[in-house]
């Protein structure tokens, strides 16, 4: 008599949070404990218990971010694992979609789900069918959950109690939790910022100020012993710091204010002033206003030393406008943050655009353009066709056996079930098939000839100046897939979309059909 195959099982237990973890015996012992139990009530069939243990203590079920289910799709990836024991189905996971995917890669390495206290098998339509059922309704649960916790955070406020979040400048949270503790020390520090703020009257200047005082936002120790927060002030964090309205003894629940039960650590009046001058000094009518100059590489040209965006901008002396493309860095830090800081906006812009026209007059710089995009196109399009062979022939594969099975349905239920199993997996790979098939005739489309691209190319120049503002900018952003100005040494780097003549030329033979 043949030996039975040895079964190795790894048990995965989860709480969502880490109150009563530190007992000598917690619930992830007691799950642990109801896995081995069931292991051990299989040892006939050559069940044996895997000695790492799979334990994430203070984790929701609502993502798959935990460490130890990491480490335990990493072994079932490496051959380590044949069977995952778990004592609920909501331990696993309480998303549909999650757990979806997790039974894909156990299906796809042979790995069985055991759910010790919920009996089910996962080889049949029925168990999938009952799987389902069961996580919809943690799913369920886990969003009722989530709703009762909004409304209990919804009660708390509307009761002047602080309800969690990131500590702020000027008061620490109360160890026993629910409240918010003032800190001397801080908040004689936040009522300095906002009289600085009052005299300086801009973001900049007061990050300059507060800069030169070493001062930084709030810094503090988390539960787990990590230190997190200060960071500098930049232009965000102060404006949010001086329209908080917990500075002034209340708090916010949507657009409703409440008093709250912390003291106030600044009045009234100052806090007034200050959102006043903030009012003043932020006015914009939004992106459509801050871009109505035509700045045409906007959301195209970097700073190189920041590692940013750079943002348009103009100033206006005697009734005359100058454009800049103005580094975000140096905007929300100061000046003295960045060496690129700003540049005429003009100037990049037609640097650019010369770029462009270069392309159009330079034979050889458009075939070598055309070529990369021809490369890329050809890559994808020999990797889709290798897909698309293995698919036709696991479709074969797949039919063959429907038809092996057809003659069995009246023997039990085993071949019913082996047929909803094969469906699944036959529609499946009929739809990615249809996938491949619209993506090939895609990438066929923008295979163009090299003639036609320069034909398109050499309208670019006649046809550039007849073009609106916005219309230039939906060029340039088709043709140029970033902009990069190093100011340390002065130099523009610009970097073409592959495709973009090919996409180009195309609207261009389309418009002239």
């Amino acid at each position: 008599m043949a030996d039975t195959p040895a079964v190795r099982c790894a048990i995965y237990t989860r709480k969502s949070t880490e109150e009563g973890l530190e007992q000598e015996f917690n619930s992830l012992d007691a799950q642990r404990e109801a896995g081995e139990a069931c292991i051990a009530s299989q040892k006939g069939e050559g069940w044996g218990c895997l000695p790492d243990r799979y334990d994430d203590g203070g984790y929701t079920g609502g993502n798959m971010e935990r460490p130890a289910l990491k480490r335990l799709m990493a072994d079932i990836d490496d051959g380590r694992v044949d069977c995952v024991v778990v004592y609920k189905v909501d331990r696993m996971s309480r998303s549909l979609l999650d757990f979806t995917r997790i039974m894909e890669a156990l299906e796809k390495r042979g790995v069985s789900f055991v759910s010790v206290t919920q009996q089910f098998n996962t080889t049949s339509s029925m168990g999938r069918l009952t799987l389902n059922i069961l996580l919809s309704f943690a799913q369920f649960e886990r969003e009722i959950i989530s709703e009762r916790t909004r409304d209990k955070i919804a009660a708390a406020r509307r009761k002047g109690k602080w309800s969690g979040g990131r500590p702020i400048l000027g008061f620490d949270v109360d160890p026993r939790g629910g409240r918010l503790l003032v800190n001397e020390a801080e908040a004689a520090r936040v009522r300095a910022i906002y009289e600085i703020y009052l005299e300086r009257e801009s973001l900049i200047a007061t990050i300059a100020d507060l800069d030169a005082r070493g001062w930084t936002n709030k810094q503090w120790t988390t539960r787990k012993g990590r230190e997190s927060g200060g960071s500098p002030f930049n232009k965000h964090s102060l404006y949010s710091m001086l329209t908080n309205v917990l500075y002034t003894g209340h708090l916010t629940y949507k657009d409703e204010i409440h008093d709250g039960e912390q003291p106030a650590i600044v009045d009234d009046e100052t806090f007034r002033r200050v959102r006043q001058i903030l009012g003043r000094n932020g006015a914009t009518g939004g992106k459509h206003v801050r871009n109505q100059f035509g700045a045409i590489l906007k959301g195209l040209i970097n700073c190189v030393p920041c590692n940013c965006a750079m943002v348009p901008t103009h100033t206006t002396k005697q009734d005359r406008r100058y454009r800049y493309y103005v580094c975000a860095n140096a905007q929300k830090r100061g000046w003295h943050n960045c060496p690129s800081k700003s540049i005429p906006a003009g100037e990049i812009e037609k640097f650019v655009v010369d770029q462009v026209r270069g392309i159009g007059s330079d034979p050889a710089l458009l075939a070598e353009t055309l070529g990369g995009a021809r490369a890329e196109a050809k890559a994808r399009i020999k990797e889709l066709e290798a897909e698309k062979t293995g698919l036709a022939r696991e479709l074969g594969r797949h039919n063959a056996q429907m038809r092996d099975l057809a003659g069995s349905i009246g023997s039990g239920g085993t071949a019913t079930d082996r047929m909803a199993d094969l469906l699944d997996r036959i529609r499946g790979a009929e739809q990615r098939l249809a996938e491949i098939k619209e993506e090939l005739v895609t990438l066929g489309r923008d295979l163009i000839d090299e003639k036609e691209a320069a034909r398109a190319m050499a309208a670019f120049d006649p046809v550039w100046e007849t073009l609106t503002l916005r219309e230039q900018g939906r060029v340039l952003r088709l043709l140029v897939q970033r902009v990069d100005y190093d100011g340390d040494n002065g130099t523009v780097a610009v970097t073409f979309h592959p495709a973009g003549i090919e996409m180009l030329s195309r609207e261009y033979a389309e418009e002239n059909a």
